[in-house]
């Protein structure tokens, strides 16, 4: 019994530690490890997912036969003695089975062209599904890179708040041995009340920057402190070998907003089949059997009937369903082609950007950079000799310091 109870409480625990494995984050996180927790839990990808279930959901309704329909009455006529022949009966009854067109519109091709259309709609579904992962993991990897940003960035004003936290104290001891006046004094205090600022600053750019990555990855609570890897600003920048022609016929071949655009052209293809086929009527088909009675003087023998129903096309012929149909099929064209013309151009100004950055990349890393350093500690060295002013001092280590988080 003790086991049989704990049972529950043993589940409601489970899902418990489930919940808390599913909110947790690695406390460092990796471009590789912020994908990853992106394609299990983010939010649009999870929209999406359910996207694509509601419309294969309508391509199971589409593609199914309808039911047939039975009916059944029962009756009784009044002032009538059904006494008075052998087999005559006062009580009447009818049974029905109607098609509501479901043979009408396998003959037809209805059945199957609105099952096309539904294919095709799970077709851009999951088309759009593809294109939501590319264009949202851009985006975590811009979030993973601009949280790294702002973590070196941090720790930059941390070190440029220490820097001129010594220097207002070596000036602050200057003054008193009247090495300098009270208003160099004064701008180096004001340079370090500057500088903590900064660290203020870089510190809450660093709590939004956290925020927005955790909520890409699909975090429902708020997220602990994490960190992003470092060492990301210290790869070796990767090498493009393909040329802007190959890297064009790859979009225009693979690109899941161009293959979700054709499929919905498909789609639309489909319904305008469908809506000019929806101008053959729907048959109806029926077979009854009814009878009051079974003798020669039965009020109503035993009878079978079959009928047939269809409405007569001859007010209206779908036109407005056509006309939207073939406006429907423009629309798609134009914005396939738009797509493809938008993918062209992303691929040359995206090859353009990566050129020049990569250019001002590698000149920071090789000369820029290193010039700077140089420059700000041969400065240190000559304030604290007092052969530099602090504007100076101040001028070799903001503008170096900004280069480093540059890069």
């Amino acid at each position: 019994g003790i086991v049989r109870g704990a049972s529950p409480v043993l589940n409601d625990c489970v899902h418990i530690l489930a919940a808390l494995a599913v909110a947790a984050l690695p406390p460092v996180i990796t471009i590789d490890d912020a994908l990853r927790i992106f394609r299990e839990r983010g939010f649009d990808l999870l929209i999406a997912d359910a996207q694509i279930a509601a419309a294969e959901g309508d391509a199971t309704a589409a593609a199914a036969i309808a039911n047939p329909q039975l009916g059944a009455t029962v009756g009784r006529s009044f002032d009538y003695d059904a006494r008075a022949c052998p087999g005559c009966s006062a009580t009447a009854w009818s049974v029905a089975l109607t098609d509501p067109s479901a043979l009408s519109d396998l003959i037809t091709g209805k059945r199957g062209l609105r099952a096309d259309v539904a294919r095709a709609a799970v077709g851009a579904a999951r088309r759009s599904r593809d294109d939501a992962l590319r264009t949202l993991s851009l985006q975590v990897r811009q979030a993973v890179l601009d949280t790294a940003l702002q973590q070196a960035q941090l720790g930059l004003a941390r070190e440029l708040a220490e820097s001129t936290e010594r220097t207002r104290a070596l000036d602050q001891r200057r003054l008193e041995s009247g090495a300098v006046s009270e208003a160099e004094l004064a701008r180096a205090e004001v340079a370090a009340l500057q500088a903590q600022q900064g660290v203020d600053l870089g510190e809450q750019a660093l709590i939004v920057a956290r925020l927005q990555l955790a909520f890409l990855l699909g975090v429902r609570e708020p997220a602990p402190d994490f960190a992003v890897d470092s060492t990301l600003f210290e790869r070796a920048l990767p090498e493009t070998d393909l040329s802007v022609d190959a890297l064009s016929r790859e979009a225009l071949e693979e690109r899941p907003d161009l293959l979700a655009a054709s499929a919905q052209e498909a789609r639309a293809e489909a319904a305008l089949a469908l809506a000019r086929r929806q101008r053959i009527p729907d048959v109806a088909l029926s077979a009854q059997y009814a009878q009051e009675g079974s003798g020669q003087n039965a009020l109503q023998p035993p009878t079978l009937t079959f009928g047939a129903q269809l409405p007569l096309p001859i007010f209206y012929r779908q036109r407005g369903e056509i006309a939207r149909a073939e406006a429907d099929l423009r629309s798609q064209r134009v914005t396939r082609e738009k797509l493809r013309a938008q993918a062209l151009s992303d691929v040359r100004q995206a090859t353009a950007a990566v050129d020049a950055n990569r250019r001002l990349v590698q000149r920071l890393r090789t000369r820029l950079l290193g010039r700077a350093m140089r420059v700000r500690d041969l400065v240190q060295v000559q304030y604290e000799k007092g052969a530099a002013s602090l504007l100076e001092l101040l001028d070799a280590s903001v503008p170096g310091r900004r280069r480093t988080a540059s890069t």
